[in-house]
């Protein structure tokens, strides 16, 4: 099974959001969060994290990029506890029994996103809010192989 791991190329997240997520830690799409947002909300780092951010699943905080990556089954029993416990905390869902299957079904779509593509490569998501709710759309960035002349040091007798 393959989820995604956030990626930080420059500093750029820890100033764009709010509560970036840290380097490492796996996310989700994190959609939800927006679902009753409306065009008032969209202001400063808030507007950016729903235009383009990844939910990380320790910190609940944001991202631009993540790169997909395997992951152990025992690892996804335990996003999925730490998934339904946020559920239960921030949106008060009644019970963690009652938060598992959404947070399993979450974390199915993530998988979903992720299982056509090799390991490394970088996925971004855009959001958009429409009349029917809001609307993701998700873009593939397919890791490159460098090849070795482009690292090698190369000595001259001079």
């Amino acid at each position: 099974m393959k989820l995604a791991r956030a990626i930080h190329f420059d500093e750029s997240d820890m100033n764009v959001f709010a509560s970036p997520a840290r380097t490492g830690e796996w996310c989700i799409s994190g959609g939800f969060e927006f679902s009753n947002w409306g065009e008032g909300d969209l202001v400063g780092k808030q507007r950016q994290a729903f235009a383009n951010g990844w939910m990380g699943l320790e910190t609940g905080g944001r991202v631009t990029f993540v790169a997909v990556t395997r992951i152990e089954p025992e690892e996804v029993a335990t996003l999925i506890e730490t998934l339904a416990q946020h559920f239960v905390a921030v949106y008060g869902a009644p019970s963690l029994d009652a938060a598992r299957p959404v947070a399993e079904a979450e974390l199915d779509h993530m998988a979903e996103l992720c299982e056509d593509h090799d390991p490394n490569t970088l996925l971004t998501v855009v959001r958009a809010l429409t009349e029917a709710g809001v609307r993701e759309s998700f873009r593939a960035i397919e890791a490159q192989a460098a090849g070795l002349e482009q690292f090698a040091i190369h000595v001259t007798e001079d």
